[in-house]
């Protein structure tokens, strides 16, 4: 099989085709301009930096570009970086895309929009299930192909609907042990909470936060999509109200984002599987590409901390 990016231990040497996910260009502390670049292909991603780089450099680096890179894997404060020592374009002879180089949920579309579409049909509370279903329509495609953040966790091709399908594995599981959790509005929180970045977010190539999502946010962007959806339903009920509050308090803090802490069963409950499955993504794609009996790179999203694979693992 073929060596990915993310499969080369620190000192190796690479030469590989890569796709540029973001660009930014910086000023050294001798006054020269350089690149920071965000490199992936379908392993993951990794920093780069292009010094000494010339007027045409930032046209010809930008994100979306493919380019052939040829250089070494180092260690740079407890994370791998890849040091480049020649960097060119790929061209048309290349037969290259950059679906080529894109990370993808390990379910198909198809799957998991049938999954899906089957805990919005076990819904019992029509209200609940017209809003939730009337929202997912509206978005279907975003859902089904964007990614759930920028960076952290279920940074991938259809993330976002993955993400969503896990969490609702393991609401039905809570509910099942916890008979007294509204399973209507769980799932409804579950299934809306980051539908917001569907507009929050730029697309599932190279993504960025859109002027929406850097003003706005994906929190009030779906809490004003539920009010503009029960207008538009005629639904005027205490659902609305409520399925608000657990959309609004879905981050725990309001350090963390949300507005509202958590005041009913149902907004602490998705709250928690929601950190849990970010939590369990972010680690399993931190350990996936550790030895047995050594430690992992540094998470930033979870505190900084290395984490460690058993050797009977």
């Amino acid at each position: 099989m073929e060596k990915k990016l993310l499969d080369y231990d620190v000192g190796a040497g690479v030469d590989l085709f890569l796709l540029i996910k973001s660009s930014t260009k910086g000023i050294a502390s001798n006054g020269k301009p350089f690149l920071s670049l965000t490199l992936q292909d379908k392993s993951g991603e990794l920093e780069a930096k292009l010094w000494d780089v010339k007027e045409t450099d930032e046209e010809h680096y930008a994100p979306q570009k493919i380019i052939h890179i040829i250089g070494d894997i180092q260690n740079y404060r407890g994370r791998k970086q890849l040091k480049i020592r020649q960097i060119k374009q790929a061209t048309a002879t290349d037969h290259l895309v950059p679906a080529d180089f894109m990370e993808t949920a390990p379910v198909n579309k198809e799957e998991m929009a049938s999954e899906i579409t089957q805990y919005i049909f076990e819904m019992k509370n029509a209200n609940l299930q017209r809003i939730t279903r009337s929202l997912l329509k509206k978005y279907q495609a975003e859902f089904y192909d964007y990614p759930a953040a920028v960076r952290h966790h279920h940074e991938f091709v259809s993330g976002l609907s993955f993400h969503v399908l896990s969490m609702l594995r393991l609401a039905k599981a809570i509910s099942d042990l916890y008979p007294s959790i509204n399973r209507d509005l769980l799932y409804a929180g579950v299934i809306l909470h980051d539908l917001g970045k569907v507009i929050e977010l730029s697309g599932p190539v190279s993504t960025t936060y859109t002027l929406e999502g850097n003003l706005i946010g994906h929190i009030s962007i779906v809490v004003e999509e539920v009010s503009k959806v029960a207008t538009e339903l005629d639904i005027a009920s205490e659902e609305v109200v409520v399925l608000k509050h657990v959309l609004l308090a879905h981050h725990g803090k309001g350090e963390w984002g949300s507005p509202k802490p958590p005041l009913v069963r149902e907004a602490e409950i998705l709250h928690q599987i929601d950190l849990m499955d970010a939590t369990m993504n972010m680690m399993d794609k931190a350990l996936g590409h550790t030895k047995p009996g050594e430690f992992s790179e540094r998470v930033f999203g979870l505190e900084n901390r290395a984490f460690y694979r058993p050797s009977f693992d």
